[in-house]
C-alpha cells in the first residue's frame, strides 16, 4: 500500500454494535475485538481498490457546450433543466436531430439533477450508453429535460411542468419534461424512462408518441437507478412514430450487441410501411375499465380507423389485467426503498456503476433527507417497514405472481398481434396549489392500471396520440406486443397515424 493514512476506518466497537443490531445479533465483548481485528485485516482490499483507477468511458464526440437553466421567459411551461450543446458524429440515421434527455440519464460534462436539488452541481464524468449511441448516430443533444423530483410525485423540485395543450394541467408523470419538449417542438426526439408508465402517460397527456421498449432491450447503464431494479427501462418520444421507432433502433442493443435479445428481433422502421392487412388487434375489456367517456370514444374511434385499414379486431378479456397493477406497486415500493438504500447505484447486476453518482447522492442524503419529495419518503418508509417486519414475503410474493401475470398476456397475444386499450383511462390532472402534500402523493392506480401491468411483464408498449377530450386534451391509444417483437405495435401505431388527423404520420 501507499503508506498513507488509511483512507476507509475500521469501526469503533460501538459502531459495530450498532452494525449488529441491524442485524439482530448481539456480540460479546470478544467476539467485538475478533471482528474488528478481522475488518481491519480485510479492508486492504479497500484500499488497495482506492488506489485503483477503473478504466473511463471513451471520450468521443467532444465538442460539449454543457448549456445553462433558461429562465422562465425561455421556458414558461417549466420542460427543461439545462439547454446544452453536445455534438455527434457529422453523419449517420440521426443527422440533424435535436435530442433531449429526460434529467436522470448521464452526460459527461452536463448537469444532472434527477429533477431536485439535492443534486444540483452533480455534473457526471461519463456518458450513459444510450448517449454513446446517439452521439455516433450523429445525433446532437440540446436539452436536459424536466422530470418530476427522482422520478415520484407529480412536481420537479421547480414546480410542476406544464401541458402544452394547456397550462393548468399537467404534462404528465415523471417523463413529463421529455413529452411537453417533443410536443412544442423544442426538440425532435428525447428519451424518457418508464418504470410504471412514465414515457406512456405523459406521451398521452401531452399528445405525442412514445414506446415502453421491451424490458432489456435497451441499456441503463448511466441512467440514475438503471441497476437498481427490475421495473424501469429507457425508451423514446417524438411527434411522429417514425422518428420514434428509428431513435429506438439506435438506442437498443440487438442480437448483435448482446445475447439476451432474440436473433429473430425485427428493426421497428424496416416494417413499419407494411400496413395492417395482416394484423389482429385484441381490444382488452378490462382496459377499458374505468376510462372517462370521452377517452373510451376516441380509443374506440381509432381501432375502428385501423380496422378501416385492414386490420382484424377481436374483443377479448384478459381478468388478470385488472389486478397485474398491484404487482407492479409492490415491487416497485420495495425497489424505491432499495435504491435509496444503495444510493441509486444498486447492488447484484453487471455493467458500469457511477462511483461518483453514489458519493453526490450519499453525501445529499444525509445532509438533506428531509428535503427528499413525500411520496419518495413515502417508498422508503413503507419499503423498509414491509423488509422489516415481513422479511421481504411481499416482494417475493410479488415476483411470483409477476410469471403469472407475463403468462396471462403471452396466452392472449398467440391469438392476436397487439393488444389495445386506452393508455391512461383518465385525462390530464389539473394542477393544484395542494400537489406537495402527501396526501396528494398517492399511487392514484387510476390513472397507471394499463401501463402499470407492462412494466411489471416488460411487454413493449406504444402510446400514439389519437384525438382529444371533451376538454381539448390529449387521448392516448396504447399498443402492446409480444416481447422483443417492439416493431408490431409501433408499425400498428404508424398505419393509425398515417391514416388519422392526429399526430405526424411521417
Amino acid at each position: 500500500m501507499s503508506g498513507l493514512p488509511p483512507s476507509v476506518r475500521p469501526p469503533s466497537p460501538d459502531r459495530l454494535r450498532e452494525i449488529a443490531a441491524k442485524h439482530y445479533l448481539e456480540l460479546s465483548d470478544e467476539e467485538v475485538a475478533q471482528f474488528r481485528d478481522v475488518i481491519e485485516q480485510t479492508l486492504e482490499v479497500h484500499e488497495w481498490l482506492d488506489e485503483m483507477h477503473p478504466r473511463q468511458s471513451r471520450a468521443s464526440h467532444t465538442t460539449r457546450d454543457p448549456g445553462y437553466k433558461p429562465r422562465a421567459s425561455e421556458d414558461p411551461g417549466n420542460a427543461y433543466v439545462t439547454k446544452c450543446d453536445v455534438e455527434g458524429a457529422t453523419d449517420g440515421p440521426l443527422s440533424g436531430y435535436s435530442i433531449g434527455l429526460k434529467d436522470n440519464i448521464a452526460v459527461r460534462g452536463v448537469e444532472l439533477t434527477c429533477g431536485s436539488k439535492l443534486l444540483e452541481g452533480y455534473v457526471p464524468s461519463t456518458d450513459a450508453t444510450v448517449v454513446h449511441r446517439l452521439l455516433d448516430a450523429g445525433g446532437t443533444i440540446t436539452a436536459k429535460l424536466n422530470m418530476t423530483e427522482f422520478g415520484v410525485s407529480h412536481l420537479s423540485a421547480t414546480g410542476p411542468i406544464s401541458n402544452p395543450r394547456d397550462e393548468n394541467y399537467h404534462a404528465g408523470s415523471s417523463s413529463a419534461g421529455p413529452a411537453a419538449a417533443v410536443v412544442n417542438g423544442d426538440v425532435d426526439v428525447a428519451l424518457g424512462t418508464d418504470g410504471g408508465g412514465s414515457i406512456r402517460v405523459p406521451s398521452a397527456w401531452s399528445g405525442c408518441v412514445g414506446h415502453h421498449p421491451t424490458y432489456g432491450l435497451v441499456p441503463s447503464e448511466g441512467v440514475v437507478g438503471g441497476n437498481a431494479g427490475t421495473l424501469s427501462c429507457v425508451g423514446p418520444l417524438a411527434r411522429s412514430v417514425r422518428d420514434c421507432a428509428l431513435a429506438l433502433e439506435v438506442i437498443a442493443d440487438d442480437h448483435r450487441r448482446r445475447r439476451s435479445v432474440p436473433t429473430e428481433f425485427t428493426n421497428p422502421t424496416d416494417v413499419l410501411d407494411e400496413g395492417v392487412d395482416d394484423v389482429t388487434i385484441g381490444v382488452v375489456e378490462e382496459g377499458f375499465a374505468e376510462a372517462d367517456p370521452s377517452i373510451e370514444e376516441a380509443t374506440r374511434d381509432a381501432i375502428d380507423t385501423l380496422s378501416d385499414e385492414g386490420a382484424s379486431v377481436a374483443e377479448l378479456s384478459i381478468p388478470w389485467h385488472s389486478d397485474a397493477w398491484y404487482v407492479q406497486v409492490a415491487l416497485m415500493i420495495e425497489e424505491t426503498a432499495g435504491r435509496v438504500r444503495t444510493e441509486y447505484v444498486g447492488h447484484g447486476t453487471k455493467g458500469h456503476y457511477d462511483v461518483q453518482l453514489a458519493d453526490a447522492f450519499g453525501r445529499a442524503r444525509r445532509a438533506q433527507a428531509d428535503d427528499l419529495p413525500a411520496r419518495l419518503k413515502f417508498s422508503v418508509l413503507m419499503g423498509q417497514y414491509l423488509a422489516d417486519e415481513y422479511y421481504g414475503r411481499y416482494y417475493a410474493k410479488a415476483q411470483n405472481l409477476r410469471s403469472e401475470v407475463t403468462e396471462a398476456y403471452r396466452d392472449a397475444l398467440a391469438d392476436v398481434d397487439v393488444l389495445a386499450m386506452p393508455t391512461t383511462p383518465k385525462p390530464a390532472g389539473e394542477i393544484s396549489e395542494t400537489e406537495a402534500r402527501i396526501e396528494q402523493q398517492s399511487l392514484k392506480p387510476v390513472i397507471y392500471s394499463n401501463t402499470k401491468p407492462f412494466n411489471a411483464t416488460g411487454h413493449p408498449a406504444t402510446s400514439v396520440p389519437c384525438s382529444s377530450t371533451t376538454d381539448d386534451l390529449p387521448v392516448g391509444l396504447m399498443l402492446v406486443g409480444a416481447r422483443f417483437d417492439d416493431a408490431t405495435p409501433l408499425r400498428v401505431a404508424h398505419a393509425y397515424q398515417r391514416a388519422s388527423e392526429h399526430g405526424f404520420g411521417g
